[in-house]
């Protein structure tokens, strides 16, 4: 049974355990790439959208029924939030490649009976069917839904939830120089590697970290997360995964008490460089959710050619197919992963 706060004989957070709970929401923030929300009213995604102020998004043509793009039905007791990272508009590769491609794509789940959860990557080259007869790369999504539909955050909601099996119930959109500004506002990162990273040729200069403790500005962060020459996208979204822990364990180190200034600060970039269309849930909610996650225990996955997908061209392009031709492994997957 639901309390209101105000009740009489309700106990009142003092401020200081106000403040504590809130550093707790500042995790899940970074976790679910924004899902903390400051303000009551709905936040959708604007960001980097050229199709929907002048008329120029054309009209979807009629969808073939294909069974395995089956749409699933909303699980009440489940939470699916879908990341996107966005190349944007200073990437040396926008100009021949599109700043609206995503090259950083997860799924966080939540178990809201178990409490468990997961972070599952999904390749930006796994090849699937965008809309109808229409068949590209799942990196291309996105730009595609902005373009031809009415409703681009709807259609990229809905292509993953056919793709993975379960149903997308947020999404949120954040491109790599926003990513960057979080982590310079957090005065760096830290990461631990087993063992050196070298990446010599994709930023024009060579850029390396040693192995054990690193201390990463948010530059550096941004060359570790997306560099790719020099090892394989799977291994990009490892790091990419190591990233969003490191910048929650800096968000957990915020004294709210001791640098109120800079603490909001944070907040206020994190609100306007992430763009979401979470909204819906009060702070009570919020707070619920930021106390249940184990953040020790999330469980992180990455769908390679180690399990789920396998290598493949199309009129000469790489791209990745699911085994067996259908996504039927990669939807257990999802099925499995908060069991």
């Amino acid at each position: 049974m639901y309390i209101p706060p105000n009740s009489p004989g309700t106990p009142q957070p003092s401020f200081k355990n106000q403040l504590f709970r809130l550093r707790y929401v500042l995790v899940v923030v970074v976790i679910l790439i924004g899902l903390f929300y400051l303000g009551a009213i709905r936040h959708q995604i604007d960001i980097l959208n050229p199709f929907t102020n002048d008329g120029s998004a054309h009209v979807l043509p009629i969808v073939t029924p294909d069974p395995d793009y089956a749409m699933p039905a909303k699980e009440s007791t489940r939470l699916d939030i879908l990341i996107l990272g966005i190349r944007g508009a200073d990437d040396p590769d926008a100009t021949d490649g599109g700043p609206l491609l995503t090259d950083s794509i997860q799924i966080f789940s939540y178990d809201k009976v178990t409490k468990k959860s997961s972070l599952i990557s999904i390749p930006r080259d796994l090849f699937v069917t965008i809309h109808d007869q229409k068949k590209d790369k799942i990196n291309s999504a996105y730009e595609y839904g902005l373009s031809h539909s009415s409703n681009g955050l709807q259609f990229i909601k809905d292509k993953f939830s056919q793709i993975t099996g379960v149903y997308i119930d947020q999404v949120v959109v954040f491109d790599f120089s926003s990513f960057k500004g979080i982590v310079d506002a957090l005065d760096g990162i830290d990461i631990t590697l087993a063992v050196p990273f070298n990446e010599p040729k994709q930023w024009g200069f060579g850029f390396s970290l040693l192995a054990g403790a690193n201390h990463l500005n948010g530059q550096e962060a941004l060359y570790y997360s997306r560099s790719r020459y020099s090892s394989t996208d799977f291994d990009r979204s490892r790091r990419q995964q190591q990233i969003i822990f490191a910048i929650k364990d800096k968000l957990l180190q915020l004294n709210f008490l001791a640098d109120p200034i800079k603490s909001f600060s944070i907040l206020t970039l994190i609100r306007s460089d992430i763009k979401t269309d979470i909204g819906v849930w009060n702070f009570n909610e919020l707070f619920d959710l930021a106390n249940q996650v184990k953040f020790d225990q999330i469980k992180k996955n990455v769908i390679s050619t180690d399990n789920l997908v396998v290598e493949s061209k199309d009129n000469g392009a790489y791209i990745l197919i699911p085994k067996g031709g259908t996504s039927a492994g990669i939807k257990q997957l999802f099925q499995e992963n908060l069991k």
